[in-house]
């Protein structure tokens, strides 16, 4: 408690700690399994086991990198909106923008991949 000069009274200031935003730790997990799930798309694509089974994971590739971007963004609005005084201020930008990236890398190298499969299958 802070004493103001000249008076007999106090004040107190609340310190809220920050956290880190639980949207943008998703984000980025998300990301992170899109582009592990893209690996996927290219090693069933190109190694042959049909354009069925790459197909069914580059829908997952895509999903989850659509979730991450999704998620990403939404935390970057959080963490931007955040920090009000005696309210929670949130952090993880870094995270969200990693997210961001991660989730498009994910979903565009399966959809990448996905079309490299068709075309070493017609060859």
């Amino acid at each position: 408690m802070d004493v103001v000069g000249g008076t007999g009274f106090g004040m107190v200031q609340l310190r809220v700690v920050p956290i880190t935003s639980g949207l943008a730790i998703g984000g980025l997990t998300a990301g992170i399994g899109a582009i592990l799930v893209s690996v996927l798309v290219i090693c069933f694509g190109v190694g042959g086991a049909g354009a069925w089974v790459a197909g069914a994971f580059t829908l997952l590739g895509v999903l989850a990198g659509g979730g991450a971007v999704t998620a990403s963004l939404i935390a970057k609005r959080q963490i931007r909106r955040s920090g009000a005084p005696g309210r929670v201020r949130f952090t993880g930008s870094g995270l969200a923008t990693a997210g961001i990236a991660c989730g498009s890398a994910g979903a565009g190298i399966s959809l990448l991949a996905l079309v490299l499969g068709f075309v070493v299958e017609g060859s």
